[in-house]
């Protein structure tokens, strides 16, 4: 395997967000500060094919979430509110406050555009341009399960099981978990360079790596639907630039309306689907470079 370091000239920069928490992130760079956000169940070396790109242009924050990669791994609580995307946006803001950014745009996909998304929420002033891929709002999403949904998306449901169950079941094999579920996607495994799909596979290996996982999936569908709910009754959207995509391969494309939705949950958004399925950094890096550096460049 080719072991070039994924991010060349990148610093890691390790954050105290409080309570014992600490994330992980890589730093390089040179411009305004965009902070990048990875999903499910990936690291932060999502970023590998688009970051010499962006970072001729921004100062790259390439950001570990709670419970994945280098990041703290804590134990569940009872409601799941530490795994909450209220908790989890803090993190991020006190990352980003620890680097000397007090505001700054956003790129996140999957997992890590579900904290993005209640981080524009919760500290608005912070967020310059916001930039989410291939999903749609989360009380969305779940008040609109369908069975097509539900059989393409069964990792939602199988990791909101009562821990120790899903928990066992990764631990058991991470590799063959990470595969399986990154795998039956529209692409399969074909996009992912090696070296991406290791450090993809250590994280997954660490210790509380799984329960970390599950408890953020727990709260998505606990404790973040009743915060979605009561923003939705408040009429709470948000109001900085969105640029919303998706690809056209996946399974938000074929089950959802994501711009519609995002319409009704943002005063400024715009969108479209790109060639390609989920993993939109990894499977089609230009034409992401190509719909996200002209808006958040504007």
């Amino acid at each position: 395997m080719n072991d070039t370091p994924l991010f060349p000239g990148f610093r890691p920069h390790l954050a105290d967000v409080g309570e014992g928490i600490r994330i992980h992130a890589e730093v390089g760079g040179e411009g305004p500060p965009l902070l990048l956000l990875h999903g499910h169940p990936q690291t932060h070396a999502i970023w590998h094919k688009v970051a010499p790109a962006l970072a001729e242009r921004f100062t790259l924050v390439l950001a570990d979430l709670r419970g994945y990669g280098g990041s703290s791994k804590p134990a569940g609580d009872a409601d799941h509110a530490n795994y909450s995307k209220r908790t989890m946006a803090r993190d991020m803001l006190r990352l980003m406050q620890s680097l000397g950014h007090a505001r700054f745009d956003v790129l996140a996909h999957d997992r890590g555009a579900r904290v993005a998304h209640r981080l524009a929420l919760d500290h608005a002033d912070a967020v310059r341009r916001l930039v989410l891929l291939d999903i749609a709002p989360t009380l969305a999403m779940y008040e609109q399960t369908t069975e097509a949904f539900a059989r393409a998306y069964w990792h939602w449901f199988f990791l909101i099981q009562p821990a120790p169950l899903p928990e066992r079941l990764i631990e058991a094999d991470p590799g063959a978990y990470l595969r399986d579920v990154m795998g039956r996607r529209s692409a399969g495994l074909a996009p992912f360079d090696p070296r991406a799909l290791a450090a993809y596979e250590a994280g997954l290996r660490q210790g509380g790596a799984a329960h970390g996982l599950c408890e953020d999936y727990r709260a998505s569908a606990g404790i973040d639907l009743e915060h979605d709910r009561a923003d939705r009754a408040a009429g709470r959207k948000l109001g900085m630039p969105l640029l919303v995509l998706w690809g056209e391969e996946g399974v938000v494309h074929r089950c959802f309306e994501p711009l519609a939705e995002w319409q009704r949950a943002a005063g400024d958004v715009r969108g479209r689907p790109l060639p390609c399925g989920h993993y939109i950094a990894e499977e089609a890096p230009q034409a992401l470079l190509d719909a996200v550096l002209p808006f958040l460049q504007a």
